[in-house]
């Protein structure tokens, strides 16, 4: 489910914390940085509930309406469509999103001002009330409406940012990453799958004796930049003698020890792969100039690696390719 930018981002994060503190426990520091992506799941899953109890607020409204001293004709006889949606009700009913949800023990009792004031702003666009009077009921008008709930009133809601974030520090760079990996899981769902209907892992290829599983990928390259730091220190300096290694970017210099590993240590990434993922991090966790000064230094260094044939490359990476 997670890509390898954000958990090479996830691993840069905790390099940074680690160098910048005086702990130098690599164990404990590995077992945070784990339980940080692992906290990602449950917002994953607080999110699909969110979703679910939008529909149930939206129905228990319904019930109070009808209990009004003088209750309107719409409020006796109310358009369901919504509190009866296909995809919400398969989605409530999925087995492994029930056990998540029961793990984590999500309650929304004490939030419903908040839920009222989304369903408030939700009953009065376009895109709702067009769902509700359109002619044709279908399995793919029910998605489509959540997805557009989805993307123009939960992605974009700051309380719900706010919320979130007063829940885990860290969901409030995760939540805009999490709704995407949500909108995926809704265009995967077809209408025919049934309560076993399998929700995406957390990490891809998740197999432990595979030397390409991503949680494999995370472990080792955090640990082997930590362990080769000083070799490549020794590196970057005879790449970058105009200047003086402290005054290289803290991030940047991460940035190119993290890159250093996947050039020697993961025969299967090819060598462009590496060097593109780094800058494109770089553009949003340095300066303007990291992007060129990243580059330039790592152009060097895989020049020099090369030609002492240090960086070995199989299958789709293989070094004449790149």
């Amino acid at each position: 489910m997670l890509n390898r930018r954000y958990l090479r981002t996830k691993v840069m994060q905790a390099l940074y914390a680690f160098f910048q503190s005086e702990d130098d426990r690599m164990d404990i520091a590995e077992r945070n940085l784990l339980k940080n992506i692992e906290k990602l799941y449950e917002l994953y899953i607080y999110q699909l509930s969110l979703l679910i109890e939008l529909v149930e607020f939206a129905k228990r409204r319904m019930d109070e309406n009808k209990l009004k001293h003088i209750p309107t004709k719409d409020d006796l006889s109310p358009n369901s469509r919504f509190i009866e949606n296909r995809f919400i009700k398969q989605l409530e009913n999925n087995k492994i999103y029930q056990l998540h949800f029961n793990q984590l023990k999500i309650n929304w009792s004490e939030d419903q001002d908040m839920f009222r004031s989304i369903y408030q702003k939700i009953k009065e666009s376009k895109v709702f009330n067009d769902y509700l009077s359109a002619e044709e009921s279908s399995y793919s008008s029910d998605k489509k409406i959540i997805v557009s709930i989805l993307r123009k009133f939960i992605i974009s809601d700051e309380s719900l940012q706010n919320y979130f974030e007063d829940k885990n520090i860290y969901w409030a760079d995760d939540y805009l990453t999490v709704s995407m990996m949500v909108l995926k899981t809704i265009d995967g769902f077809n209408e025919e799958d049934d309560d076993l209907y399998a929700l995406p892992k957390l990490y891809k290829n998740e197999d432990r004796n595979n030397p390409d599983d991503d949680k494999n990928f995370v472990i080792d390259l955090f640990r082997k930049t930590i362990i080769n730091a000083d070799k490549f220190e020794k590196l970057i300096a005879e790449k970058t003698t105009n200047w003086e290694v402290e005054r290289i970017a803290v991030v940047d210099n991460i940035l190119i020890k993290m890159a250093l590993v996947e050039l020697l240590e993961f025969p299967s990434i090819p060598v462009k792969v590496s060097l593109n993922e780094y800058i494109e991090i770089s553009k949003g966790y340095s300066s303007d100039k990291s992007k060129v000064f990243i580059n330039g230094v790592l152009d060097k260094l895989i020049d020099d690696l090369k030609a002492d044939k240090s960086i070995r490359k199989v299958g789709r990476g293989l070094i004449e390719n790149n």
